[in-house]
């Protein structure tokens, strides 16, 4: 059986620059999905599969995520005095214990392969690791990296999500070539970053969730730079197959939004507002009504 998988890095140095100005002065990790942040969605995941040390690669200006995740004893002391036990719950979810949580700095950036390299030191050289993209949020009845935890149980080797894309949008993406198609899981020969339009193997397109073995680290030091001109990840993984080892795509249950993008992030807005019992009603009975006007517009 394979060792279990206790570690995430969550690479979260990106700039943020299609959400500016917001992302001035604040991580676009920090924007709020309905009223969690994006990477609480990501952490909440996280350890939903199991999850117990948190590496976040992060850049300059990123002060502001590390504060989230510290205790406010001011703020919780003034909910305990006014009985706001809910408040107070939620608030003590957030916390991050003491030694959970590692920082590491990208001080260039040189693509997802080198945030995720960034970070070796803290990978022991028999231990695999999950990657987690807080922009990739996905609603699903049961967690997508739990999902793949449970599936790489039986399989080991290294694991992608990966979801069917409409063969336009392929190139926008990593692309696996599969091998053998079983179901959930596909065996995969081949994986090519953002293909040429009309080049791409499949439709089958790699999300921000992965199960790495830590040899993918070391395929990541050797690695010069590809697509974009940035190190990328998905060359990494694709030597774990030219080197004969196994990988795995994994098409998990559940809707991903990407939240990197402003029309993404307003459809999970839609989305987690409609699916939450307190907010349901209302804000269907807006939407309805938005509806009803741009039509009579028409």
């Amino acid at each position: 059986m394979p060792r279990k998988v206790t570690k995430a890095i969550f690479p979260v140095a990106g700039l943020g620059t299609r959400f500016l100005p917001a992302t001035k002065s604040i991580p676009k990790e920090i924007m709020t999905l309905v009223d969690r942040p994006l990477i609480q969605y990501a952490i909440d995941e996280a350890r939903a599969a199991g999850i117990r040390e948190f590496i976040f690669v992060t850049s300059r200006g990123k002060s502001a995520l590390e504060d989230y995740f510290d205790h406010a004893p001011e703020l919780e002391a003034t909910l305990r005095r006014s009985g706001k036990k809910e408040l107070l719950a939620v608030l003590k979810s957030t916390n991050m214990d003491s030694g959970a949580i590692a920082y590491i700095r990208q001080h260039k950036p040189l693509g997802l392969g080198h945030a995720v390299w960034c970070a070796r030191r803290l990978i022991a050289p028999n231990e695999p690791f999950a990657v987690i993209l807080p922009d990739d949020v996905i609603a699903a009845e049961k967690p997508c990296l739990r999902q793949m935890v449970e599936a790489y149980e039986n399989t080991g080797g290294s694991m992608v999500a990966a979801m069917e894309v409409p063969p336009e949008k392929a190139s926008a993406y990593g692309v696996l070539d599969v091998r053998e198609n079983m179901g959930a899981l596909v065996s995969v020969k081949g994986m090519v970053e953002k293909p040429a339009p009309g080049d791409a193997p499949s439709n089958l397109a790699v999300i921000g969730r992965y199960i790495l073995s830590p040899k993918v680290l070391q395929n990541l030091s050797r690695i010069k730079s590809g697509a974009g001109g940035e190190i990328q990840l998905t060359d990494a993984i694709a030597r774990e197959i030219a080197e004969g080892r196994d990988v795995w795509g994994f098409r998990f249950r559940g809707q991903r939004f990407d939240c990197g993008s402003k029309a993404g992030f307003l459809q999970a807005t839609v989305a987690f507002g409609m699916a939450r019992e307190d907010l349901r009603d209302d804000f269907i009975a807006y939407l309805h009504e938005v509806m009803a006007l741009q039509k009579a517009a028409q």
